[in-house]
């Protein structure tokens, strides 16, 4: 099974910027696509931006042209820049991974444990 970690999260004034990463590691296995999400207290987990292998990016429209995702597919590493970063930005971020399995064929989805960011006004 792969394994996702996160790492970058922390606490920064209103404005300020930070860089989350993630790293999956295993064995024999493809990542499709990679993304970052985010949850609030007593709000529902929410995409914040994903990539595609290829490249293609998708974002929330609360971050585009603030955060930026990117993706080393030869580190199999996600980053996600954030900048101007605002007290709603406050959340544990997650990433997720659509892995192959590149023996088996297997399909699934794994999540990181989770970093947590704090935004003060």
């Amino acid at each position: 099974q792969v394994q996702l970690v996160e790492s970058g999260g922390g606490l920064v004034q209103f404005g300020g910027s930070l860089t989350l990463t993630c790293t999956a590691s295993g064995r024999m296995f493809h990542i499709s696509h990679m993304g970052w999400y985010r949850q609030a207290p007593g709000n529902q987990r929410e995409l914040v931006a994903t990539m595609a292998a290829g490249g293609t990016t998708n974002y929330a429209d609360s971050v585009k042209d603030r955060f930026t995702i990117s993706r080393d597919n030869t580190k199999n590493t996600a980053y996600l820049r954030m900048n101007r970063l605002k007290p709603e930005d406050t959340a544990a971020y997650y990433c997720k991974a659509d892995v192959i399995e590149l023996v088996t064929a297997k399909t699934y989805e794994t999540w990181g444990q989770g970093t947590q960011v704090t935004v003060r006004p």
